[in-house]
């Protein structure tokens, strides 16, 4: 099993000096996963959803902490792939230079944001999302394979252009896509992608969508484009040597996590400024449910939280289910940097080595 960072930047009560705190404590943590022997890093992109995310510019973050790195998997997860958001010429050629200059260790993931906060901000046309982000996902490999690009579609018109430079890795990046729904799941396998999801769900309906997307994947058609079949988890997570405080400090930072996410995603509505969300610490009472629920076999499976042992469990379980990468969410944004790096360092020393 591989084992990466999902690097969110996530801030709860967000002043501008934390927020440029937070930005200089990704890098920094980027820094260390290398050190401690993870696999990757993965950058969201989002925009104008505070306190659940201020990685508005994820090929800058990934680029500073491409270049104080050497050999950690560089990952965008994901590049808001429809046009209103990024140009498919733009994505092609931000991701081609950053896969050069860190000598071919991008990941590419590619979504279209379920939020009506971003589509407001971009003007984008919601009955649109998905056929514009099909067409760019077809559009850019293409970019990359060939010396001159032309494009006649249902979204973009583009005349012969030479769209460089062309990425190290060929025929080109590793390919992904967000999936949030048991349907996209399936359409990621089918257009021969990897699949990086939100964990959510028990044991039994993880493994379902894993064995739909192995079934996908196998009859996948992806002319010109490399298939990729790995299936993705991100559980939020918190690991440290005393499993009573992992509980106090991950699951209050996983509560914030979820409800600031259910604010932006779930919400009909533009949502804009400070969430009015939970960010003190649990109760007595929601500690022990949250803890014992750990303890339910086959019961919720969202999170990775406790001692090492605790989340030697976890991880089985998701190893059980078939999954072959956990992008670890510790940056919640109510857990203080050194606290994530305490977790960073345990996990990696006394989890990781025990899946390899």
């Amino acid at each position: 099993m591989r084992f990466s960072l999902l690097l969110e930047v996530q801030i709860a009560s967000p002043t501008r000096a934390r927020e440029r705190q937070a930005l200089l404590d990704t890098v920094d943590q980027g820094v260390l996963a290398e050190a401690l022997g993870y696999d990757g890093v993965w950058a969201v992109e989002h925009h104008g959803l505070v306190e659940y995310s201020h990685s508005s510019a994820p090929e800058v973050l990934l680029s500073f902490i491409a270049a104080r790195t050497q050999s950690i998997s560089i990952g965008h997860a994901v590049t808001l792939t429809p046009g209103a958001y990024n140009h498919p010429i733009r994505v092609a050629e931000r991701v081609a230079t950053l896969d050069v200059l860190s000598g071919g260790r991008v990941r590419w993931g590619s979504g279209k944001s379920a939020s009506v906060t971003e589509q407001g901000s971009f003007g984008v046309v919601r009955e649109e999302l998905d056929s514009q982000w099909r067409e760019a996902l077809e559009m850019i490999p293409r970019m990359w394979r060939t010396d001159v690009f032309e494009w006649e579609g249902r979204h973009y018109t583009i005349p012969p252009t030479a769209v460089v430079p062309k990425p190290v890795q060929e025929p080109h990046p590793p390919i992904y896509a967000a999936c949030s729904r048991p349907e996209s799941v399936v359409q990621a396998g089918s257009l021969g992608v990897g699949s990086l999801n939100f964990a959510a769900g028990t044991d039994d309906q993880l493994e379902e969508k894993v064995l739909a997307y192995r079934s996908a994947v196998r009859g996948a058609r992806a002319p010109g484009r490399q298939v990729l079949d790995q299936f993705c988890c991100t559980p939020t997570a918190l690991v440290l040597d005393d499993d009573r405080r992992a509980c106090e400090v991950g699951f209050r930072g996983a509560r914030f996590f979820a409800e600031s996410l259910a604010t932006y995603f779930f919400s009909p509505h533009r949502v804009v400024g400070e969430l009015d969300v939970n960010r003190g610490e649990l109760s007595a009472a929601q500690l022990e449910t949250a803890m014992a629920a750990r303890a339910s076999g086959r019961g919720q499976l969202n999170s990775v939280v406790g001692d090492p042992a605790a989340a030697r469990e976890s991880v089985a379980r998701f190893a059980a289910a078939g999954v072959d990468e956990l992008i670890l969410v510790m940056q919640l944004g109510t857990v203080p940097h050194e606290v994530v790096c305490e977790s960073m360092r345990t996990f990696a020393e006394r989890v990781m080595p025990h899946f390899r």
